[in-house]
């Protein structure tokens, strides 16, 4: 019997939930209803991926520790693949435009483009294309 995929959940710690929210909103994302209210909501990245964003003082109900400041600390990056090099570079314009930071250079590996940002918490984001023929070949 095949194993059902595991569900991921990102959760982020975000000052603002309605400037994250309308960031992301920029770059396409959708959330879902159900989850959303003034702590947290869930960003839909497909089927089984989602993030929530939760504001920080709703987050600390879920660590002892101390809540990282992105701004200054890297406590992850954020991967989201893209169908296309040019998917790469609009889903990146799109975070730029709607007020994120540019993270490292666009990287061109041949069979593999990416690039990054820093959304409007300053958490790092990156979106790649891989050729998947070049892998699987």
């Amino acid at each position: 019997m095949a194993r059902k995929p595991k569900m991921l959940f990102v959760n982020l710690a975000v000052k603002d939930l309605d400037k994250s929210v309308e960031f992301f909103t920029a770059l396409g994302f959708e959330f879902n209803p159900q989850f959303t209210d003034e702590n947290a909501t869930c960003m839909i990245l497909n089927d089984n991926t989602f993030v929530m964003l939760l504001v920080e003082g709703f987050f600390q109900n879920f660590t002892k520790k101390t809540i990282a400041e992105p701004a200054t600390t890297t406590e992850a990056i954020m991967a989201i693949s893209a169908d296309t090099r040019e998917e790469v570079d609009e889903i990146v314009e799109k975070a730029l435009a709607a007020g994120g930071k540019v993270s490292n250079d666009k990287m061109d590996e041949g069979f593999m483009y990416s690039w990054s940002f820093q959304d409007v918490d300053n958490h790092l984001w990156e979106v790649i294309y891989m050729d998947q023929s070049a892998v699987n070949g």
